[in-house]
Formats: structure tokens, C-alpha cells, sequence
């Protein structure tokens, strides 16, 4: 938590290239009365929990609160539940990581209908169901970062990435979820271009639909069918622990299988330590909840946004309303809607795992 705090009070916005030279002013303290509901893909988790910290203590520095709204199951008609109970109780503004876009769609749509502000973090919706995306980053950096963080792996146990074959598969939550998707697909082209010599040995994945218990179960199921596999990309946040758990159930370390991927350092912290995950990545979920939240209560204190816009927020600076395309080449350009991306993403080992803690 000191350390999110610390970052919180520290971080200043990424150099910004073109958009509007007008930088929007934060909203004062008088809007104390504005509730923010932030909805996670499912409590319990550490990503989860770490973002809702970080959005707590900033609401409480900056005037406006925050209700923290999930379920300990991941399903999306429950996130659709609590969208509309959320309206129900008068919440002007949504801040949610959308498991499921489809069903989500017309929820959120109801909500801008209604007035209700929607800011979309960690996973994202259709470009019109919400007006703002908190990003950790593109698909392609992220999926080059799971990739690399793999090749990086294997080199230190004595493989060669570049030359020799590679086996590999993915396990994460599901193909529904859009950020997790989108970083499978962005690494599949990278690993094309870059690792032509390697082998995707489940090219339909292992998921575990965010369920801690089915991701060890699934995840021993895969070291079963593939007792040869090289490197296990697990691309969200509980499936990483759950095929750690799965390695060292059956007595792997990263020594015998290369498994990386993104979650929080204190969901990895033992089995680091235990030599069974060299390196894996995240982000600043503190950050990223504290940023969504507060974007969300920024429009629902009367601001309007465009693509273009830059806008002042406290001790975080400026960041800079990004077209939708940044996140999808393919997606219509709205003035109106848009992404802030985060600046940075972090890898961590056990050089620097204690430096971190949510």
C-alpha cells in the first residue's frame, strides 16, 4: 500500500504528442457528494483489490467517494446486475472492468441513456457503451511483453528463444474477456515474426474463467496433456498463481517450464521466491483504479471530454483523451469517446518484488 501511495503522490503524465494545447481544469473540492460505483471483475483478487485501495485513498484525498461493487464470481450477467442496481441507487458515474462486452452492451447503454457517466479500466467495451477507457497499454505492448518476458525466462534456464524450438500455450480467463484477448492475439503475431521456430501446442488455450480453484485444476491438466511444454503464458491474474500452484503441485520449477504472465507482485511474491516463476508483469492497479475513478467523477461533475483534450489531474498531472484506435485500428474515430493509457508497465523478479506491495 506505501507503495501505491508513493506513486500516487509521485507519478506525473507520459510526454504527450499532438491533441489539444487546452488543459482542462480538475473540479474543486464541492463535489463531495458524487459516488463513484467501481465495479472489478470479481473481488478477492489481489489486481482487484490493490486498484480499489488505490481508488479509495484517492477519492478520500480528493473529495468524491467511491463504492466498490463486485462479486467473488466472475460472471458478467452478475456485472450486469450491478450495473443496474448501481443506477437504481442513483450512482451518477460507473467505473467498471467489463468481463464480457457483449453482455454488458446494452446495460451500459442504458446507463449513458440515463445520464450516468461509464468509464471502462483493466478491460474494456463496444466504444459506445462507455466514454473513457483507463488502458495499462496497447495489445501490442502487452502482448510483446508477455512474450519477451517468456523469452527472457527461458534464455536464463539455458534455452535459446531465437534459435531452438519453443513449446507454448496460453491459459487465461476467457476469449470473451477483451483486454486478455487482444494481448493472446497481439503476442500470436509477435511470436510469428519474431520466434517463427516456436510451437503453440493448444492453439484453442486452457481458460478458467477467473475461478482461483479451477486455474490450479486447469492448470495441472495442462502440464498433464503437455509434459513437454517449454513456456505457459497466463495473460490475467488468476490463472498466473493458479499454474504456479499447478507447477509446484506436481514439483516443477521454473527451471523444468517457463511460466510468466500478469499479476499482482503479492499474488506471486512465494512462488518466486520458491524458484517456481522467474518474472512476470503488471502495472500500477493502484494507480489505474485511482485514475478511472477519478475520471469517472470528472465527468460527472459537469465536464465534457474530446478526443484531443488533456486534462490536469491532482498529483497525477496531465493525461491526454487518446482516439479508440490506439486500442483498435479498426474502431471509428468519435470525438466524444476516447482512451487514457497508462505509462508505464512493470516486470518483476526477485530483485525487485519487495520494492512492491498489492
Amino acid at each position: 500500500m506505501k507503495k501505491i501511495l508513493c506513486l500516487l503522490a509521485l507519478w506525473l503524465a507520459v510526454p504527450l504528442s499532438g491533441g489539444c494545447e487546452t488543459e482542462t481544469p480538475a473540479p474543486g473540492r464541492g463535489q463531495a457528494e458524487i459516488t463513484v460505483a467501481f465495479i472489478p471483475k470479481l473481488t478477492g483478487n489481489a489486481f482487484y483489490e490493490a486498484a480499489n485501495r488505490g481508488a479509495q485513498a484517492f477519492a478520500a484525498e480528493h473529495g468524491f467517494k467511491v463504492d466498490y461493487l463486485g462479486s467473488r464470481e466472475a460472471a458478467a450477467a452478475r456485472q450486469a446486475v450491478l450495473v443496474e442496481e448501481a443506477m437504481a441507487g442513483g450512482a451518477p458515474a460507473i467505473a467498471i472492468s467489463a468481463l464480457d462486452p457483449k453482455a454488458l452492451d446494452q446495460p451500459l447503454k442504458a446507463a449513458l441513456a440515463a445520464g450516468v457517466k461509464v468509464v471502462t479500466w483493466d478491460s474494456d467495451v463496444a466504444d459506445d457503451a462507455r466514454q473513457l477507457m483507463v488502458s495499462q497499454g496497447t495489445p501490442e505492448q502487452l502482448g510483446r511483453m508477455l512474450v519477451e518476458m517468456g523469452a527472457k525466462s527461458l534464455a536464463s534456464r539455458g534455452k535459446n528463444p531465437t534459435s531452438e524450438q519453443v513449446k507454448y500455450a496460453w491459459h487465461y480467463s476467457q476469449a470473451q474477456a477483451t483486454d486478455e484477448n487482444s494481448w493472446h492475439l497481439a503476442g500470436e503475431r509477435y511470436i510469428q515474426e519474431t520466434y517463427p521456430n516456436w510451437e503453440n501446442v493448444a492453439p484453442d488455450n486452457y481458460y478458467s474463467l477467473h475461478n482461483a480453484d479451477l486455474a490450479v485444476a486447469v492448470g495441472e491438466a495442462l502440464l498433464e496433456e503437455h509434459p513437454d511444454v517449454d513456456l505457459i503464458i497466463c495473460n490475467d491474474s488468476t490463472s498466473l498463481p493458479g499454474q504456479a500452484q499447478a507447477a509446484q503441485n506436481q514439483g516443477l520449477t521454473a527451471q523444468d517450464v517457463t511460466i510468466t504472465g500478469f499479476a499482482s507482485p503479492n499474488a506471486m511474491r512465494a512462488y518466486c521466491r520458491d524458484g517456481v516463476v522467474e518474472r512476470w508483469g503488471l502495472w500500477d492497479c493502484g494507480v489505474q483504479g485511482a485514475l478511472s475513478c477519478y475520471l469517472a467523477y470528472y465527468l460527472a461533475s459537469g465536464h465534457e471530454i474530446r478526443v484531443g483534450d488533456r486534462v490536469d489531474v491532482p498529483n497525477l498531472g496531465l493525461v491526454e483523451i487518446m482516439p479508440n484506435s490506439v486500442l483498435d485500428p479498426a474502431a471509428p474515430f468519435s470525438a466524444k469517446s476516447g482512451v487514457v493509457m497508462l505509462p508505464d508497465r512493470l516486470e518483476f523478479t526477485l530483485d525487485n518484488v519487495d520494492d512492491y506491495d498489492y
